[in-house]
């Protein structure tokens, strides 16, 4: 990040069935609280402001809009990656 950009930071929940929803959003004073707080609970950080200027546009709540959900399943193995677990997959077949 330069100089001239703003620290953003988004938070994202996802719950394993629906879209992930948008917990928290912020920039400045703010950013850097979501960020000290995700550390403080070990919550994989991932930096893109690409990324973090699109869901900077999503209220609270707001789940993330269907044309993201590449980029953010992208997001979610990199967590799972950097937390060295494995995701749980959910046999649609009873």
């Amino acid at each position: 990040m330069s100089e001239f950009e703003t620290l953003r930071a988004i938070a994202l929940q996802y719950d394993g069935e629906n879209a992930p929803t948008v917990t928290a959003s912020g920039e400045g004073v703010i950013a850097e609280e979501i960020i000290r707080i995700a550390r403080e609970h070990g919550v994989p950080l991932r930096e893109d402001a690409m990324l973090a200027e699109l869901l900077g546009e999503l209220e609270l709540g707001e789940e993330i809009p269907e044309m993201l959900y590449r980029v953010i399943a992208e997001v979610i193995a990199f967590a799972y990656l950097v937390s060295g677990k494995v995701p749980v997959i959910q046999d649609k077949n009873p």
